[in-house]
């Protein structure tokens, strides 16, 4: 281990050229000054002769051109290889071994290049969890993900949220090990004051490399490229529990305000951002999560490398937002290069910048963005692979990789039926009913004896699984033994359970909130109307098992999906808790992650202030104990995890609504015993099934 990495980080300044830094006390070289001689007994030295000057440095002629090409992946999550552990199959859609190819034809193609990522590294997969929870990094070992990136000549990497997830000590251990540095922003160690010119970075704000490029003439011509990363400043809540009273978090915008112009002034020729945020085109507010969008308004930046959202850009997904001057062709926001290369390593970001250099210096004069994908589907929807494997990666995470698959696959206990999420967003569902049951089963237990064991538990889950990743991206457990695997399948997140006390107004808002997840239907139309709302993630569509409620989806939503009310429209009617109406003062304990309590997802009268039991375990730890219970209570057969069916849409008569699911024999089969679920045996482009939900009934299985 490098365990010098973080400090050095700090002590090297908010601009670091890379040959005057150090990572690590071996490397240290201490220059100490030349003895006194004068008012000594020792002679003065003879003089040496004088040396001719190093000629000065010439500057380029004015309209010198160069090509430089930025490259960038993001979103990795512990994905390094071409491989799904959920299934124990191989997965040709994700995986750094796959990005690793494009990574080498990109840099063939091109004179000049950098290599960055953004974050979000060492949490997402199994084998994330295994590293980080039951292995552990000992002194001396190297972290898969940064086996693999070691071997890819990385010139910097930016800090994403999901590097908090294990705590600020192992994210230390983690990423000392990389051979590339780290920067970030806007997060400061914590101080207890309220003075802000005393705070101190947690990692280097920005860092300024000084390259030896090629302009086109052939000409060798130095070039400081400057890099500044962001990350949300929702860390705090979202991992309040491992950095509260250790780190702040500052607003994106006001952090580029601030170092942008250092940079400059410190002679960065281009300023690359790397932000570990999404594109969202509304009004800067304060700590926004998603600022990419307003750091294109930054003066002095010159290109972003984004991420955060699991989306591409440039791509349709924005499309028709030219008024706020996105140029998809271009690959830019506001005249700013940008790219945004997905997630899991499904595809690589490229910028091409074409720099020209005038009378106050290098500038770009034109830019072109693209996206390489390492794979494709061919008219049946099968995975074609674009890339093959990168042989080095491969050797070098092999045993960690074994290691993680004999870890996920070992059975603990067994289900007496299938568990899956094909259906989580229209019907009540098996794999959000596990969850929801195990944090029940645990409340009620830590509060016996307490002064809240008097009140009910209700308890929140969503289905985390539910296309998000595309159309293989669902929950499916067999019928049989369970593994880690399986729990990680049905809690991806390594979430901490929290209780919040709420009152019956406030859980009804909860759920208003929830039935964002779908688009409102219009009872007088006889075309076919799409239910799922594609910009309100699953993963907020929050179910809460302990009452039981309709949803009225030909009501507007009250909020949108960053929490925004915009109407007063009432779609989750019959709200009741056993058979009797949830009056707006009836209290609650209201069991969910720390994600949510924390206030993530942006959900009314949620936050910390509401938390009364915080606990310490996980809540898939939560999971994985209340599966073996159960199965242990009946007699070894296996928990069953049927769904007790305690919301339904409201009937509406003679409407065709249709959504998607996955494209699998399991999920088509499944459908079968769901009389309002019909398979319309279709797909769409992006490879998901269509369905139809017939409303006019009650939905009673």
């Amino acid at each position: 281990m490098k365990t010098k990495l973080l400090p050095l980080a700090i002590l090297c300044g908010t601009s670091v050229l890379l040959s005057g830094c150090f990572d690590s006390d071996d490397n240290k070289v201490e220059v100490k000054p030349a003895a006194p001689t004068q008012g000594t007994d020792k002679p003065d030295p003879v003089p040496t002769p004088p040396t001719d000057p190093e000629p000065e440095p010439t500057s380029p002629t004015v309209g010198t051109k160069l090509q430089l090409r930025l490259l960038e992946t993001t979103d990795l999550h512990a994905n390094i290889l071409n491989f799904n552990y959920f299934s124990d199959k191989q997965d040709d859609k994700v995986g750094l071994v796959k990005t690793a190819a494009l990574i080498h034809s990109a840099r063939e193609e091109a004179t000049n290049s950098v290599l960055v990522d953004n974050g979000d590294l060492i949490q997402g997969s199994p084998l994330g969890d295994y590293i980080a929870k039951i292995k552990n990094l000992a002194d001396g070992e190297v972290h898969p993900i940064y086996k693999a990136m070691n071997t890819l000549d990385y010139d910097v990497a930016n800090i994403g949220n999901h590097e908090f997830n294990f705590g600020l000590e192992f994210l230390h251990e983690a990423i000392d090990d990389a051979n590339f540095p780290y920067i970030s922003a806007n997060v400061f160690k914590y101080d207890g004051d309220d003075d802000e010119t005393n705070d101190v970075p947690l990692f280097a704000p920005y860092l300024i490399q000084e390259k030896t490029f090629q302009d086109i003439a052939g000409k060798e011509q130095t070039i400081k490229v400057g890099y500044i990363g962001f990350v949300p400043p929702q860390i705090m809540q979202w991992d309040k529990a491992n950095l509260e009273n250790k780190v702040i978090a500052k607003d994106i915008i006001a952090m580029a305000n601030k170092y942008v112009p250092k940079m400059k002034e410190e002679g960065a020729d281009i300023i690359v951002a790397i932000p570990h945020s999404g594109l969202d085109t509304s009004e800067h507010t304060d700590k926004k999560e998603n600022a990419s969008y307003h750091l294109s308004k930054v003066e002095g930046i010159d290109a972003i490398m984004f991420g955060h959202a699991h989306a591409n850009f440039p791509s349709s997904r924005y499309a028709g937002m030219e008024d706020k001057g996105i140029d998809l062709e271009k690959g830019t926001i506001n005249g700013v290069a940008a790219v945004m290369p997905g997630f899991w390593g499904n595809h690589l970001g490229i910028i091409d910048l074409t720099l020209t250099y005038k009378e106050d210096g290098w500038q770009v004069t034109d830019s072109q963005s693209t996206l390489k994908p390492i794979f494709e589907q061919d008219a049946d929807r099968n995975v074609i692979s674009l890339v093959t494997n990168d042989a080095t990666i491969e050797a070098a995470t092999h045993d960690d990789h074994e290691e993680t698959r004999t870890w996920v696959n070992k059975p603990f206990a067994k289900v007496t039926s299938q568990v899956n999420s094909f259906f989580a967003l229209v019907n009540d569902d098996p794999s959000i009913q596990i969850v929801t049951d195990a944090q029940t089963w645990y409340t009620q237990k830590i509060v016996q004896g307490t002064e809240l064991s008097d009140l009910p538990v209700l308890s929140a889950g969503a289905p985390f699984r539910a296309g998000r990743g595309g159309a293989d991206d669902y929950t499916y457990i067999a019928k049989g033994d369970i593994a880690y695997r399986n729990v990680a399948d049905l809690y991806i997140y390594p979430n901490v359970l929290k209780v919040l006390k709420l009152n019956g107004a406030q859980v009804k808002e909860w759920l208003e909130m929830s039935a964002g997840q779908f688009n409102q239907i219009d009872p007088q139309s006889e075309e076919m109307q799409s239910l799922i709302n594609p910009d309100f993630p699953s993963y907020n569509f929050d179910v809460i098992d302990g009452v039981t409620y309709q949803i009225d989806i030909t009501q507007p939503a009250r909020y949108t999906s960053k929490g925004e009310k915009v109407s007063d429209g009432e779609r989750i009617i019959a709200l009741q808790f056993e058979g009797k109406a949830v009056t707006e003062t009836q209290q609650f304990l209201v069991v969910t992650n720390n994600y949510r309590a924390s206030g993530g997802g942006n959900f009314p009268n949620i936050g910390a202030d509401k938390i009364v039991v915080d606990s310490p375990d996980e809540n898939r730890q939560v999971v994985a104990n209340y599966i073996t219970y159960q199965s242990e209570q009946n007699d070894g057969n296996g928990l069953d995890p049927s769904a007790d069916k305690n919301w339904t849409f409201a009937p509406i008569n003679n409407v065709q609504i249709q959504f998607t699911s996955s494209n699998s024999d399991e999920a088509k089969a499944y459908s079968a015993q769901f009389e309002h679920i019909e398979p319309l045996n279709e797909t769409n482009d992006d490879g998901f099934a269509l369905y139809q939900l017939n409303l006019t009934q009650p939905q009673n299985q």
